[in-house]
């Protein structure tokens, strides 16, 4: 299992609130620590993949399931 320090429950919010209180989350977490985001938006996916790459952070794990998407993302 993956450590976190935050988690981020965005179930039942569409684009771009997940986004945004992923983006939230990671302003009050330190470098190299990680939080785990659920959400259920299907496009979340790429929204947090697209932000991800663009500022350097990484998704060191998706994993979707029928209904919702987790990911855990390590902070640059």
């Amino acid at each position: 299992m993956i450590e976190f320090v935050v988690e981020v429950d965005a179930s039942g919010l569409n684009c771009p609130l997940p986004l945004l209180r992923l983006k939230k989350a990671l302003m009050e977490m330190g470098s190299g620590e990680v939080v785990k985001v659920i959400a259920t938006d299907p496009a979340a996916h790429l929204d947090f993949g697209v932000y991800t790459e663009q500022v350097g952070h990484q998704i060191i794990e998706f994993t979707k399931e029928s209904d919702r998407q987790i990911f855990y993302i390590r902070k640059k």
